[in-house]
């Protein structure tokens, strides 16, 4: 009987320690932090930070109608709230307007039915198509009194006139146009004129 208590007693100290559910023991431990792999856990995370890069479409519309389109389309996105991040008009462009967005659905879906809106062009706009029209550089205006110009546009444009006051403040001139029976002062931006003669003698006055 001595024997057999004690044979029972020497297995209970062999016998390996339970297991608690949800607990883990050192070596459990290193062995679930060998495999574990830390790049995919860093790959999770970056794919949370990373955002959708924009892209630029160029929207067809009515020519001298580009600001109607540009404040439409700029309501209705926001209206919408569609992934519309900027609306551009380059200086001098007529006819087009560019919508930076998301993708293209959002920008079809903020120039969709606009007045004097004409739909998107089928291809992305690339960024360097367009960067020479939206950089500003600041030019020193040559222009002073009693030049002689050419109208470069509006509706006197190829006009020939005379430069009768600058405003460099406004960005305006005052000028007559030679060909007309009675001189008339018109007020046009400085940006329509081109001077092409110059009297030495007028511009120190």
């Amino acid at each position: 009987m001595k024997k057999l208590i004690k044979e029972v007693n020497e297995n209970k100290e062999k016998a390996p320690e339970p297991k608690i559910r949800g607990a883990m023991t050192e070596e459990e431990v290193k062995e679930a932090e060998q495999l574990e792999d830390p790049a995919a856990e860093e790959e999770v995370v970056a794919s949370e930070g990373v955002s959708p890069e924009s892209k630029i479409f160029a929207v067809r519309t009515t020519a001298n109608r580009e600001d109607q389109v540009m404040d439409f389309l700029g309501s209705n996105a926001e209206r919408k709230k569609l992934d519309v991040f900027s609306v551009i008009r380059p200086h001098g462009m007529r006819g087009y307007i560019f919508v930076e967005a998301a993708d293209r659905t959002s920008a079809e879906q903020a120039a969709y039915g606009i007045p004097y809106a004409r739909g998107l062009l089928p291809n992305i706009v690339d960024y360097k198509e367009i960067e020479h029209m939206l950089e500003q550089v600041k030019k020193e205006v040559n222009i002073q009194k009693n030049d002689i110009a050419e109208i470069i546009s509006g509706p006197f444009k190829r006009e020939k006139c005379k430069i009768t006051r600058v405003d460099k403040q406004k960005g305006e001139v005052v000028v007559e146009l030679l060909e007309a029976a009675v001189p008339i002062p018109i007020t046009v931006k400085m940006d329509s004129v081109k001077v092409i003669r110059r009297d030495e003698d007028d511009s120190e006055e």
